[in-house]
């Protein structure tokens, strides 16, 4: 697959994200902040809890569970989507973190983005394919915090693995 092999020039990427950007809007609406992601944990809360679920506000008020939830297969598609874009580009592979200290950060990294989505009610996928071609200030403003949080994180990643 030729296609995978070579890059777009960006000026044409973003342009192509922002006419679809636009299309998408106009057939479902607005995307929600993480909406599949966070329908999936619901879910998954509900086949441990049960009934019990009904019990923590945000669960049946914001998001009840529902596996009709279109947005889970936005989620699902975009990860499927680069899964086999890794695979027919050769560029796949398992990494597995071989000490604690990496679990342990990974673990924390994922605490503080999902606190982070909820907390700016935006998500990285939004924010770099819906709201920065649109210059949109908010999505400017966001990819700054992901790339200084980036930063900052590698830093702290790169300190831990030589110390």
């Amino acid at each position: 697959m030729e296609l995978f092999k070579k890059t777009l020039n960006p000026v044409a990427a973003l342009a192509i994200i922002a006419v679809l950007d636009i299309f998408l809007f106009l057939v479902v609406g607005a995307w929600t902040v993480g909406g599949g992601e966070t329908m999936m944990t619901g879910l998954i809360a509900k086949f441990f809890m049960g009934s019990n679920i009904e019990r923590i506000p945000f669960w049946h008020v914001a998001f009840p569970p529902d596996p009709y939830y279109w947005k889970i297969y936005i989620s699902l598609g975009m990860v499927f989507g680069a899964f086999v874009g890794a695979v027919l580009s050769k560029e796949f592979c398992w990494r597995m973190p071989h000490r604690l200290t990496e679990w342990i950060m990974i673990t924390i990294g994922g605490l503080l983005m999902g606190i982070g989505i909820r907390l700016a009610f935006v998500c990285n996928v939004s924010t770099f394919f819906g709201l920065t071609p649109e210059m949109n200030l908010g999505g400017y403003l966001a990819v700054s915090g992901i790339l200084a949080g980036t930063w900052v994180g590698t830093l702290i990643y790169k300190k831990n693995l030589e110390g």
